[in-house]
């Protein structure tokens, strides 16, 4: 019987979904250090850890993107749940205290977001919400790809739970950015990572059935459009081309 996406699946932490698991970690921070210094240019045949990029990375240092991703899993190491607002204020001060003390370069996106922090009143991810918000209601290019960059340690939390994934994969995009693209392309790739990892299967797809249903033709024309090659893969501070 084919499991429904709101269904829980019983997963068994083996050694190997516990080592896939360490290397949504490690893998992204090693590809993220690989791609710094070629960030919006094209790279070389052969890649390098070299350092330098948009901020002064040290060879083998990886860039924002993991910065965040790690303010992320650093909420959630003990088992906090993402889909409880106590949890995401958590990640919210650990943006804050990262953009306030260790931030080596920030999107654009992001920091204005992020800057904006004391503009509003409320709870630490309140304050980002409402933020997030009024940066989308001023602009028609709030679908940046920041809140994907960093999504991937959100798939860890509920590997047994497509449906609460993809709940908290909205939920934690949203400090940040507030659009329906950037959700729905976090949905996809945080579900296709926590597919991955109790599964062993690289795949885009799986999470297409998680999104509501209008939006489901366009996402199967885009990912049908870059397995194609119709997509420039250097225009990627785009949600969707990013993905």
């Amino acid at each position: 019987m084919t499991t429904q996406p709101g269904e829980r699946q019983p997963i068994e932490l083996t050694p190997q979904v516990e080592d896939r698991a360490r290397g949504v970690l490690l893998a992204s921070a090693c590809g993220d250090a690989l791609g710094v210094p070629y960030e919006f240019a094209k790279p070389p045949k052969h890649p390098e850890m070299i350092g330098g990029g948009l901020g002064p990375y040290d060879p083998g240092e990886w860039s924002d993107d993991t910065q965040m991703a790690a303010c992320i899993a650093q909420g959630i190491s003990g088992g906090a749940s993402l889909l409880k607002d106590s949890t995401l204020d958590v990640i919210a001060d650990n943006f804050m205290t990262w953009l306030r003390e260790g931030a080596s370069d920030v999107g654009t996106q992001t920091r204005a977001v992020l800057g904006a922090y004391d503009d509003f009143a409320g709870s630490p991810s309140g304050k980002l919400k409402k933020a997030a918000r009024a940066y989308s209601e001023q602009t028609d290019r709030a679908a940046g790809n920041g809140a994907l960059m960093r999504t991937a340690p959100v798939a860890l939390a509920y590997l047994d739970s497509p449906i609460a994934t993809a709940q908290a994969a909205v939920a934690v995009a949203g400090l940040t950015h507030d659009d329906q693209l950037v959700d729905e392309s976090c949905i996809l790739w945080t579900e296709a990572v926590r597919n991955a990892v109790v599964t062993g299967d690289i795949a885009i797809r799986p999470g297409i059935e998680l999104l509501r249903s209008e939006s489901q033709d366009y996402w199967v024309k885009a990912i049908d459009d870059a397995e194609a090659g119709n997509l420039n893969a250097h225009q990627n501070g785009f949600t969707v081309g990013a993905l």
